[in-house]
């Protein structure tokens, strides 16, 4: 079971409304809800402040927190989007009822909550400004207290704040948009670690930089994108190139195609046309290139071969050892 909860807040009636928060955390929900085929991924729990009525106060916030990460889950995520606050003696997360930052929820709380929790994974995500000093220990700088199994993802670092644009956080933008397939790695994985790496390199070095703290043995997969290539034929790497830096030879009847043949070429043949369709997309993944040949329809005309890139062979050994 994996678990979210996705926090969003724009009416702060004592420090200044924000405009993209919540519509930032009804795409994250949209976007964790359901993998690529529309099988279920996270479970959603949504708290939104968009006005008066619809207030989240210090204590509505610090129970759901509690209660996520009470739960006994694979993965039990925790994002939020409104205002954030820094002080001496830590960060804090802000209700829509502070009058000032110290009224906010602790992030040395919500630490604790997330070490001392059931789930298996604890994922933390904050696009709130001075968000970079979740994890950190109160008066210790640029050290992080995190157990293992707990990964911290924020906009900006612990001196910077999180901006917006066009009606949505720039932070939050660039997640989506790297769990909607952007980070996905061919197997279709999005990671913690593919998402900070696209965030990462989305923002110039004057913006403001994310941060990422994490204490894992292994990513997990935070939602399936669209693979790349059909898992049937990725797991062919390992027969097509049976061990490290094989070549393999082609000729003329792996090319389908009959135009640019010259007089007395051998006509394709059926099956090694289909072997060719599975090369030339590890081709096109940059999992192989051919040899001496400029491109692949070269190098079967001119009976020539192709290899596995480093890429190729890393997915070789994977197959190999039934990881794919």
């Amino acid at each position: 079971m994996k678990i979210a909860l996705i926090i969003g807040i724009n009416h702060y009636p004592n420090g200044g409304d924000l405009y993209g928060c919540v519509n930032d955390a009804y795409s994250v929900k949209a976007i964790l809800e359901r993998n690529f085929d529309g099988s279920v991924n996270f479970d959603c729990k949504l708290l939104t402040a968009s006005n008066a009525k619809e207030s989240l106060d210090r204590g509505e916030i610090k129970d759901a927190i509690s209660q996520l990460f009470l739960t006994k889950a694979e993965v039990a995520l925790l994002y939020f989007a409104g205002h954030g606050h820094i002080e001496i003696t830590g960060g804090y997360l802000l209700g829509s009822d502070a009058k000032r930052g110290d009224e906010g929820v602790s992030l040395n709380d919500i630490l604790i909550l997330a070490n001392e929790s059931k789930a298996t994974n604890k994922v933390i995500i904050l696009d709130s400004c001075h968000s970079g000093i979740a994890g950190n220990a109160p008066n210790i700088k640029d050290s992080a207290l995190i157990s293992e199994g707990i990964t911290i993802l924020t906009a900006s670092t612990s001196d910077q704040y999180a901006s917006e644009k066009n009606g949505s956080g720039v932070f939050t933008t660039l997640l989506v948009d790297a769990l909607s397939g952007s980070a996905s790695n061919i197997l279709g994985d999005v990671t913690p670690g593919s998402v900070y790496a696209h965030i990462d390199q989305s923002l110039g070095a004057w913006e403001q930089r994310p941060i990422f703290k994490t204490n894992v043995r292994n990513f997990i997969s935070l939602r399936k994108a669209a693979p790349s290539i059909e898992l049937d034929d990725l797991r062919m790497i390992k027969d097509l190139f049976p061990t490290a830096g094989y070549e393999f030879k082609l000729d003329p009847t792996y090319e389908p195609e009959m135009k640019g043949r010259d007089a007395g070429m051998p006509d394709p043949i059926y099956d090694n046309t289909k072997i060719f369709s599975a090369l030339q997309k590890y081709n096109r993944l940059n999992l192989l290139k051919p040899v001496d040949a400029q491109h692949m329809w070269n190098a079967a005309m001119e009976s020539k071969s192709c290899k596995l890139t480093a890429l190729g062979e890393h997915y070789r050994k994977l197959a190999a050892n039934n990881r794919i």
